[in-house]
Parts: structure tokens; C-alpha cells; sequence
């Protein structure tokens, strides 16, 4: 249940902005929009919950709107008419799934991400420093002495 809010609301973020993008500037049909838009955010939904956690917030947003523009361009040639400048409309589209990602980040980190301890790079380093204490010996004789 954790993870069926925030994919569905990445579900609608999409489907609205592929709808308003390709839909009506396009005049693409809601069938394949909803195909371009449900294979889109299954594949970056499952993206954002292994990248995001590991990465900053901007590279995860440059990697959702490469990941989104070689989607839809990819798919959109396969779904559109061929008179349809599929190119631009995955720019445009990739563009404002981009904007849309920034705030779905911020989301994700608060309520999926909450419990998890992000480990950066220099954390390792210093969990692996090792220190040597030196003491006298605790023995027997020393004791009686």
C-alpha cells in the first residue's frame, strides 16, 4: 500500500500532462495516451524508488525527463500518425513531466522515503576509519603490586 498512492498519482501527473500536451495540441486519442502514459510511469516509478534514494533530487529530475522524452518519442512513433512531429511533442511533454517530477520528489521523499537513512559517500569513509586504543596490560601481578 505503500507504493500504490504514489504511483498512482504519478499515473495521473502524466496522463494530465500527456492529455493536455498530446491531446489537445496534438490530437492524440486518450487510448494511447493512457498506454504511453501507464508504460511511462511504470517505468519511472520503479526509476524514482531505486535511483532516488541513491542520487540528489536534480539528477533524478534530468534522469526522469531523459527517461520520459526517449518514452514517449520512442512510443509515440509507434502509437502516432505519421504526420505528428513526435519529437516536439516529447520535448514539450518531457519538459513539464520534468517540472511535475520536482514536486513528485519532494513527495516521495516524505512519505515513502521517511524511514530511510540516506548514506552518503562520506559517511562511508569515516564509518570505515578504524582507531587503535593503546592501555596498560590488566594482569594479575600488576594488581598484587
Amino acid at each position: 500500500m505503500r507504493h500504490v498512492t504514489p504511483f498512482l498519482i504519478k499515473f495521473a501527473m502524466t496522463t494530465v500532462i500527456l492529455w493536455i500536451v498530446l491531446g489537445i495540441f496534438y490530437n492524440a486519442s486518450i487510448g494511447n495516451i493512457l498506454i504511453i502514459s501507464l508504460l511511462l510511469s511504470i517505468i519511472s516509478y520503479i526509476a524514482d524508488v531505486f535511483v532516488l534514494p541513491n542520487v540528489s533530487y536534480f539528477w533524478a529530475t534530468i534522469g526522469d525527463f531523459g527517461l520520459a522524452f526517449i518514452g514517449i518519442w520512442f512510443l509515440g512513433n509507434y502509437v502516432f500518425e505519421g504526420t505528428t512531429a513526435v519529437e516536439d511533442a516529447a520535448l514539450i511533454s518531457a519538459a513539464i513531466i520534468a517540472i511535475g517530477e520536482i514536486l513528485f520528489h519532494r513527495y516521495m521523499k516524505q512519505n515513502v522515503f521517511e524511514d530511510i537513512k540516506l548514506v552518503t559517500p562520506r559517511e562511508l569513509a569515516i564509518s570505515n576509519r578504524l582507531q587503535t586504543e593503546f592501555s596498560k596490560e590488566l594482569d594479575e601481578k600488576d594488581k598484587k603490586e
